[in-house]
């Protein structure tokens, strides 16, 4: 069966568990949470940065790893009241701590394991144990239509849930996900050029090729290319991560940007020095754009408002042919991010050369 429920990016879906979340708190909403998404897509780092967010203690469980007692517990006799009582799971959570419970790979659980879960979900028990009230419980899995070993939701599993179809999105993982995970410039200019090439699953499996691209693979990639130096070595990795033609594709966009970007020397130029050392293309710009802000620290954030905004002013023929100030729009929303999320919004404040930015876009009707 397919899931009818709305489909969103992974930005997003953290945003609404967010919003669960502080719903949660208030008393207002309790319901457990259930993310669907093919492989690789970013749901488990979802429901990690969430508890990351919130301070909260994150309970992961993998369901097609465990066994209905495992959720259950263990039987004890107790001599005195001469009942058979259950020492409850460390994996579950205990006390106040505020706590995320992960319930893991819920589509690939054994049938017979399902029925227990379904406390966990509706009624937040098993048994005599009982969720704390400041626990929110998150689900995920994959379909049968992904490729992955999984099993038909039944509605009873079903009903127990919100659902929520988590879609992999080139500018959400772009922008919202790349520089806190440090991704490579590279691999971000390219995805940029080419989103088709994020997730390919649907077409590897109507290909019938074991590999395929995924947010999780291109995170891979970029780890890959930072820590291997030699070039067959580090293709063999990156085609055995994303396949063959992604990588013959990606590879060629990299090589373009090794040629053409010394991000030290732009930083380190005066001013008046830097405009022969952007580069020409539009992949070097892109990843420039991206590099400034995943490189920026309190230490050089002004210098790199600067370098960011000088893009608008290029004047070689090759740069000017390009969408520079759609590139400095794009540097700019990745860096704010960054910005905000730190704490530094006072550098925005405190540039001429971005308020004179900005002013500009006000003129054009573009603020």
């Amino acid at each position: 069966m397919s899931v009818n429920a709305a489909e969103v990016a992974p930005g997003d879906a953290l945003e609404i568990l967010g919003a669960a979340w502080r719903a949660q708190a208030d008393g207002d909403l309790t319901a457990s949470w259930m993310l669907h998404g093919r492989p690789g897509v970013g749901k488990t780092e979802i429901v990690q940065t969430l508890a990351a967010r919130h301070g909260a203690v994150l309970h992961d469980l993998r369901l097609s790893t465990i066994e209905p007692q495992d959720l259950r517990g263990l039987p004890y006799y107790d001599h005195e009241t001469r009942r058979t009582l259950w020492y409850p799971p460390e994996d579950l959570p205990h006390g106040d701590a505020p706590s995320v419970l992960f319930l893991d790979e819920l589509t690939a659980a054994a049938p017979a394991l399902q029925p227990t879960v379904y406390g966990l979900l509706q009624e937040r028990r098993v048994g005599t144990y009982r969720l704390p009230d400041a626990t929110l419980v998150v689900a995920a899995g994959n379909t049968v239509e992904d490729g992955a070993i999984a099993y038909e939701m039944g509605t009873a599993l079903s009903d127990r849930l919100v659902h929520l179809v988590v879609g992999a999105d080139a500018r959400d993982w772009v922008e919202r996900y790349a520089v806190g995970a440090g991704i490579h410039p590279s691999v971000v200019a390219f995805l940029r050029a080419r989103p088709d090439l994020l997730e390919t699953t649907e077409a590897a499996i109507r290909r019938g090729e074991t590999v395929a691209a995924t947010p999780r693979a291109w995170t891979r990639v970029s780890r890959i290319v930072a820590a291997v130096t030699d070039r067959r070595q580090r293709h063999a990795m990156i085609a055995g991560t994303v396949g063959v033609a992604a990588a013959a594709e990606y590879e060629l966009v990299a090589d373009e940007i090794a040629a053409a970007l010394d991000l030290e020397a732009l930083l380190a130029a005066p001013r008046r020095d830097r405009a022969a050392l952007y580069p020409d293309g539009l992949n070097g710009l892109t990843a420039l754009g991206y590099a400034l802000a995943a490189r920026a620290t309190p230490d050089t954030i002004d210098t790199t408002i600067e370098v960011l905004a000088d893009i608008r002013d290029l004047r070689a023929p090759a740069q000017r042919a390009l969408p520079l100030a759609e590139l400095v729009s794009f540097g700019f929303e990745v860096l704010i991010r960054k910005a905000f999320d730190r704490g530094w919004q006072a550098a925005f404040a405190r540039s001429e050369v971005y308020a004179a930015y900005m002013a500009e876009r006000d003129a054009a009707g573009l603020a």
